[in-house]
């Protein structure tokens, strides 16, 4: 295996999946999504696979797929299963790999376990962070935590321009910014090239 990116945010619903696409293209990655908690029918590993135009990836199974689309720990519960983190196996491959976690890094996996349990110190971190109210505490404690562990942490931002927030989180966190991924009316294979070429030599840097 060459290198390892793992897609985190500092919330739900901030654009893992669009920028985890993007990175898969650039880098003409494999994909693994470990656990995928509800909407199996439109999986994220699905998203990804209908976004991206190159040949060269593969997508590996889920380790859990959890049917409601909750935090993990519960819709194990739900679903009578309880997430053993030895029994998530990094998937064998000699690409590049993208992995996209479930929400923030500190969303339960079970009583004892969180996402960051799964996240190797050899992984290259990209913390995709969305401008809301709350979203620089957010940032700064997802990026603070990560490198407190001694983590390579970087930033994606996404959605509007919010220059006072994305200065402010920039400063603080003194990491690197990978770039912007703007509101788009959709997203389709040919946005998400777009964004693979912008963002590639950036991503081949980390």
């Amino acid at each position: 295996m060459k290198s390892c990116y793992f897609v985190t945010g500092i919330s739900t619903e901030v654009g893992k999946t669009i920028a985890s696409a993007i990175i898969v293209e650039a880098l003409q990655a494999d994909y693994w999504k470990p656990i995928q908690s509800g909407d199996l029918n439109n999986s994220d590993t699905q998203k990804v696979h209908t976004l991206i135009s190159n040949t060269e990836t593969k997508f590996h199974p889920n380790s859990y797929a959890l049917k409601v689309p909750i935090s993990p720990h519960a819709a194990a519960a739900i679903d009578n299963v309880e997430i053993e983190i030895d029994k998530i196996k990094l998937p064998e491959t000699d690409n590049n790999l993208v992995i996209e976690g479930a929400g923030g890094i500190l969303v339960p996996l079970n009583d004892k376990n969180t996402i960051m349990d799964i996240i190797s110190p050899k992984y290259k971190i990209i913390v995709v962070s969305r401008h809301y109210l709350g979203s620089i505490n957010h940032t700064l404690l997802t990026v603070n935590l990560l490198k407190e562990h001694g983590f390579e942490v970087s930033i994606l931002f996404s959605g509007k321009e919010h220059p006072t927030t994305e200065q402010i989180i920039q400063k603080m966190t003194n990491v690197p910014v990978i770039g912007r991924i703007d509101e788009e009316k959709e997203f389709t294979k040919e946005v998400i090239q777009k964004y693979a070429k912008k963002f590639k030599t950036a991503l081949e840097k980390l």
